[in-house]
């Protein structure tokens, strides 16, 4: 029996190690900003339709509402700008609109681990809707 539970352990490790490895990259503040006055970015706001229609980042897509869609909602482009948020920094709501895009083949897709509590801290604008 110790055999087994050993043989099963061993099968299983690796799956806990390689999901608690994934990798979601970040984003400054002053980096977002400056993307947004680009206009390369595509933002989507984790946070769900009855937060995003209290404050969300101008020009920010609500993944909750629109996760069905998404894929017709983001750029053409693969390597284009997409950035996930939600809460704030403990929040990991991001993660879904984060792996939608990766799964879709974005390759430049990024976490603005503020979110929404840090930019309104930061008294940026926000629109409401």
């Amino acid at each position: 029996m110790k055999l087994f539970a050993s043989f099963i352990i061993a099968l299983i490790a690796p799956c806990f190690a390689l999901a608690s490895s994934a990798h979601y990259e970040d984003i400054a503040h002053a980096e977002l900003k400056a993307a947004i006055a680009s206009g390369h970015i595509t933002l989507l706001d984790a946070n769900g339709g009855d937060s995003y229609r209290e404050a969300h980042i101008p020009g920010a897509i609500d993944f909750e509402t629109h996760e069905s869609k998404i894929a017709t909602l983001l750029p053409k482009d693969k390597t284009a700008l997409i950035v996930a948020y939600c809460g704030g920094p403990t929040c990991t709501a991001y993660r879904d609109a984060y792996d939608a895009a990766i799964a879709l083949g974005y390759t430049n897709v990024k976490h603005y681990s503020e979110g929404i509590s840090g930019w309104l801290g930061r008294h940026e604008n926000v629109d409401k809707n």
